[in-house]
């Protein structure tokens, strides 16, 4: 059972945006745990699944008296009439999550996001545009507390270690390459003020693509993507006679609840953008 921790007030309006998708189904059953949220809504695109209950779909004992639909500015409409500030939820795709963000601010509705994908430059002009609006934003990469601990190990590695890859594994209906977590893996390394990875010899892909993509500060990223896998990553640390290795593995998607939940109730009270799970722990 998930939580409450908001007790005197009225419940969070949220809407969920892809609720039919793995992702979305994982959340509506936790929002179908907690007293202090309130599902007014359910978009998905998949025409099979349209007026569905999305109780009943995300496998609940349960109908929740919401039906999928896949309009979203209604939905965004209602929740912008509730006592509460409403939130949207999305776990959607990098091809639409930035006019998803947009529309939900415009309506005063708080977005918390799960979709990688997104440009620095949509980044940027979304943190503008939220900002302008004093309206809250949450843009993480990985809802997993275990991530967080991971990258925050890694950042403290990097200061004994000059030499570093990054392997991002996800299963194979994942959109877009690299991982946003591993983006920001290596974001927050790079960040550090040091180069990494510096060539003894004059490397030679025989290959294109071989040594995957070199970011910032000399820091590389591999992504796998195969079926079986759901959410992996690998920070692997060399020096002479030894290796370091850090390792997240996800195994059931219900990890990302606890940092999803705290996401919703935390971005009720920004008023603007904040990218990354740390920064409201």
């Amino acid at each position: 059972m998930y939580l409450n921790i908001m007790v005197n007030q009225s419940p969070i309006p949220v809407v969920v945006n892809g609720a039919a998708g793995k992702m979305g189904r994982e959340v509506i059953k936790a929002l179908s745990q907690t007293t202090d949220m309130n599902l007014v809504g359910a978009i998905d695109i998949n025409p099979e699944h349209q007026g569905k209950d999305i109780g009943e779909l995300s496998g609940l004992s349960r109908p929740l008296g919401v039906p999928i639909t896949n309009q979203l500015e209604p939905l965004l409409l209602i929740a912008s009439q509730e006592k509460q500030l409403g939130v949207m939820v999305d776990f959607t795709h990098p091809n639409i999550v930035y006019d998803n963000i947009r529309s939900a601010v415009a309506y005063g509705i708080r977005p918390v996001v799960g979709t990688t994908g997104l440009s620095l430059e949509q980044l940027q002009d979304l943190a503008e545009f939220t900002a302008k609006a004093s309206t809250g934003c949450l843009v993480i990469p990985n809802f997993s507390i275990g991530m967080v601990l991971l990258q925050q190990a890694a950042v403290k590695a990097s200061q004994h270690f000059d030499h570093v890859e990054i392997i991002e594994l996800h299963h194979n209906e994942k959109a877009d390459a690299p991982s946003g977590t591993a983006i920001k893996t290596a974001e927050m390394l790079a960040d550090m003020g040091k180069s990494f990875n510096v060539p003894i010899v004059e490397e030679k892909e025989n290959l294109i693509g071989s040594r995957g993509f070199e970011g910032r500060e000399g820091i590389r990223i591999h992504s796998i993507r195969l079926p079986g896998l759901i959410a992996h990553q690998e920070v692997i640390f060399g020096a002479p006679g030894q290796l370091y290795t850090l390792r997240h593995d996800t195994s059931d998607r219900a990890c990302y609840m606890p940092g999803l939940l705290l996401a919703i109730r935390k971005v009720i009270g920004l008023k603007s953008l904040v990218y990354g799970l740390e920064k409201i722990l």
